[in-house]
């Protein structure tokens, strides 16, 4: 059964695991945390980078909905769109059931749910899969091929993932992202890296012209098994979108609190 501090740890390693990657991008990116909303927005055409998280714990239906006005406010003044992060276990139950009106009457509109996972699962072995070889990102092109997959995975345009990945120093040295590649080609891609003490899994993708083969699973498993052996770390953390959490609990991972991502209306 899931508990509190399980949902809290798993705000705060996107709070943490953000700040890092958001900032990568750029260096004047809006990092702030606010009383009771945590923004991580580098204003990017990537919209996973452009992030508001609500941080309060236990809120109640009328902090909540004040939050929610607030982070739309933050989201409305940027450039490019982005996502509000809900995690669902840090309101009270009455602000739970609220929570889609709220988001509402503030202007937002839900985009897609997903639950966070964590487990003190690593080591993990290395993987085999038949049909995969396993690459490092550690240049411009693999860049474009991880940036590439996510597009098509999420529905992004090609050239808005490729904004989020492009030139990074940080993904091609200290995040161990790797390529699935099939017959030489990049069909799936994942990655890990420290935030807090924890192995934070972010940005899995396969084509969806090979889902279903078992290599968004693969590659998650090279991604932890060589970011543990890199830092020696045993707990792992990651969030997953409703299509993707089936694989993760194979792995060793269990969920703890459901979260829902708000775009702003129109």
């Amino acid at each position: 059964m899931r508990t509190q501090a399980e949902s809290v740890e798993s705000m705060e390693q996107l709070t943490v695991a953000w700040r890092a990657l958001v900032l990568d991008r750029d260096a004047d990116a809006d990092v702030r945390d606010l009383p009771g909303i945590a923004v991580r927005w580098a204003d990017h055409r990537f919209a996973f980078w452009n992030c508001v998280t609500l941080t309060d714990v236990g809120a109640r239906p009328e902090l909540a909905a004040r939050r929610l006005g607030q982070a739309a406010d933050v989201m409305r003044s940027k450039k490019h769109p982005g996502f509000l992060w809900v995690f669902e276990d840090l309101l009270d139950e009455e602000a739970r059931q609220d929570l889609g009106a709220a988001a509402a009457r503030a202007g937002l509109v839900h985009a897609f749910s997903g639950v966070g996972m964590a487990g003190d699962l690593l080591p993990v072995p290395e993987p085999v899969h038949p049909d995969l070889t396993f690459v490092r990102v550690t240049t411009e092109e693999h860049l474009r091929a991880y940036a590439d997959l996510n597009s098509r995975a999420y529905g992004f345009p090609l050239e808005d993932g490729r904004d989020g990945l492009a030139g990074s120093a940080l993904w091609k040295s200290q995040v161990h992202a790797y390529l699935g590649l099939r017959h030489g080609v990049p069909v799936t891609c994942a990655a890990t890296t420290e935030a807090q003490g924890r192995l934070f899994v972010l940005l899995v993708a396969t084509d969806p012209r090979w889902e279903r083969r078992g290599y968004g699973e693969a590659v998650t498993r090279k991604a932890l098994h060589e970011g543990a052996r890199a830092t020696g770390l045993i707990r792992a953390t990651l969030h997953a979108t409703a299509a993707g959490a089936p694989v993760y609990p194979r792995i060793g991972f269990e969920p703890n609190s459901p979260v829902h991502f708000y775009s702003v209306a129109g």
